[in-house]
């Protein structure tokens, strides 16, 4: 097993203002969300959630949504919501893509009712679909967002580096087998990412940013057995950045392109060059940073973990012979 783990310097940050992948949309409802007269609270949640059966965290005309899915339930408990005027609204520190998992999303609304917030998970629990679940709650000040208040992201994006298919790894990785991936160059390449960059070449098209710099605070790289692993903090994402990076990494793992030639794409804003996009199942967002702990510490125990026990090598025919 391998580890490769990487940091930028405390001098590489980023302000909240860069810090989010969520688009304007959310920054227009933080000027209407706290309201005069009745007590209001806001509430933050933690809450994972299985990609496969969602369009993404954000509400669609047609297609089912985690946004959706978790207002229904909060609204369904929460009489007042049910308001015409004032309906329930959740804010989520990551706006994630179809078919990409979540262990650790953090989302916030507000309510008058009167259920404490330790009550919520085991209420909205009871009616969400089991592919949402809500691990841990807080009541936070009106003036704490899950969104901007984050100082970092953490992705984690797990790929499957052997032969042979496995039904039960399937939904949660990428499955590439055409050669062993050279793990150390991936890490190479990723190293060089740290720190506050333009990664216009990792930015799918569709953007609401005004801007495609942010800043890559930590990475790994770790293989057990079969399994590739790799992690990426950031003070926020571009959209679709993970699943682009991913997919110009294994490139270099399968020794299809150079560390120097995976450097020069993202430094020379390249994005023509950056064709190919790893598949949504093997991402998932790990965790959310704030300058306060919001929830106890175990909501944030490894929620996806890089499965049960480490799988090792397959035996080698030729010696057992």
């Amino acid at each position: 097993m391998t580890g490769l783990k990487s940091s930028a310097p405390p001098s590489a940050s980023a302000s909240t203002a860069d810090q989010t992948d969520t688009g304007s949309a959310n920054r227009e409802a933080t000027n209407s969300e706290a309201t005069s007269g009745e007590h209001r609270r806001r509430i933050a949640l933690c809450l994972q959630y299985d990609g496969a059966a969602f369009c993404g965290w954000q509400r669609q005309p047609r297609h089912p949504s985690v946004q959706q899915t978790l207002e229904e339930a909060i609204a369904s408990l929460d009489p007042p919501s049910l308001d015409a005027q004032r309906p329930v609204r959740t804010m989520a520190a990551g706006r994630t893509d179809s078919g990409v998992h979540a262990a650790g999303q953090v989302a916030h609304f507000e309510t008058s009712g009167p259920i404490p917030a330790q009550r919520w998970p085991k209420a909205l629990n009871g009616r969400l679909p089991a592919s949402i679940r809500v691990v841990a709650a807080a009541e936070v000040p009106l003036t704490w967002h899950a969104c901007f208040s984050a100082t970092y992201r953490r992705y984690r994006y797990t790929i499957h580096n052997g032969r042979t298919p496995n039904l039960f790894l399937a939904p949660w990785t990428w499955h590439r087998y055409q050669q062993r991936l050279d793990e150390q160059a991936m890490a190479d390449a990723l190293a060089g990412m740290l720190g506050d960059h333009d990664f216009s070449a990792f930015q799918r098209a569709g953007s609401s940013r005004p801007h495609a710099r942010t800043t890559l605070q930590e990475v790994m790289v770790d293989r057990q057995g079969d399994l590739v692993v790799v992690e990426m903090q950031a003070t926020g994402f571009l959209y679709g950045m993970v699943r682009l990076v991913m997919g110009q990494l294994v490139a270099v793992g399968e020794g299809q392109l150079s560390v120097d030639g995976f450097s020069r794409r993202w430094r020379q804003q390249a994005r023509e060059q950056v064709k190919e996009a790893a598949p949504p199942q093997g991402l998932c967002l790990l965790r959310v940073g704030y300058p306060e702990e919001v929830f106890v510490k175990s909501a944030w125990y490894d929620g996806q973990p890089r499965f049960a026990l480490a799988i090792p090598d397959p035996p080698n025919p030729s010696r057992s012979a």
